[in-house]
């Protein structure tokens, strides 16, 4: 009786655990550190991630002993912005590689090893981690098969500028998409120019003053 107690209480604290561990949220701190979360897909001498900030350059991350390398002037960026962009430098087989574009940056993710690299595969293929709302755009969960991404997506650049946020889910073992639950709208801005804009359309709406009757004049006699 007792082995069937200890293993019943056994079981309950496993079951316990596992859905504490898929429900814990935890969010993404900028898109630095996401991008300091790669591994590699092939055998590196080293690899540094480089973020250019209005022509200057920083090495946010280096891994392995440091070899030159030439200063690039473009690269790939995870959130839109004219300012800034990012490239990776690394040395394999003695050669010195640079990866400046999405085509580049998947093939050096390779394989999906964690929770940072799913991001970065979702970005390339659209979405964004949106450091201004991480609770609904930059965070995730995970279990023992998937990786549960909340990220956000640029809907429309024109009127009106929109953003929608998703839950996607990853597939561990194969590292795809499996299902995505779009969670609705939570920016839209518009402008003047707007033509559908619900303030501008309000004002059209309104009625035009009404003019008053004239009053009759009465012709009199005399």
């Amino acid at each position: 009786m007792r082995k069937i107690t200890s293993k019943f209480t056994l079981f309950i604290f496993l079951i316990i655990g596992v859905l504490a561990y898929s429900q814990e949220n935890k969010k993404f701190a900028n898109i630095s550190s996401v991008l300091n979360g790669i591994i590699p897909n092939e055998r590196v001498d080293f690899w540094v991630l480089v973020h250019n900030e209005y022509g200057r350059n920083n090495e946010v991350r280096t891994s392995g002993k440091k070899k030159d390398y030439t200063p690039q002037t473009s690269g790939f960026n995870l959130f839109p912005s004219e300012d800034s962009f990012y490239y990776v430098v690394y040395s394999s087989g003695g050669n010195i590689n640079y990866v400046t574009d999405f085509e580049g940056l998947r093939k050096f993710v390779g394989k999906i090893d964690n929770a940072e690299e799913a991001a970065i595969v979702a970005t390339i293929d659209g979405y964004l981690i949106d450091e201004e709302f991480k609770d609904i755009a930059a965070s995730y969960s995970e279990d023992k098969m998937n990786y549960y991404l909340d990220l956000g997506k640029l809907t429309s650049k024109e009127c009106p500028y929109q953003k929608k946020h998703f839950t996607l889910t990853v597939n561990k073992a194969a590292g795809t998409i499996k299902d995505i639950k779009d969670n609705g709208t939570y920016i839209e801005l518009y402008n003047k120019k707007c033509p559908n804009n619900p303030r501008l359309l309000k004002i059209e709406k309104k009625e035009e003053p009404k003019n008053e009757p004239k009053k009759s004049t009465r012709s009199t006699r005399r």
